[in-house]
């Protein structure tokens, strides 16, 4: 092999790397709850 083509080899698996940790890293915050927001009117929320 040349050296160009390891180059362009190490930088195509290094995308491609990057490109599964994004979307891992998308699907994981889609599955967090979401923090309600606060009480319009100001009053105490009760709890059971």
């Amino acid at each position: 092999m040349t050296n160009k083509l390891k180059i362009a080899g190490a930088i195509g698996s290094a995308a491609i790397a990057a490109a599964l940790l994004y979307a891992g890293k998308r699907t994981t915050d889609k599955n967090k709850p979401e923090q309600p927001g606060k009480i319009p009117s100001g009053e105490k929320p009760e709890t059971d």
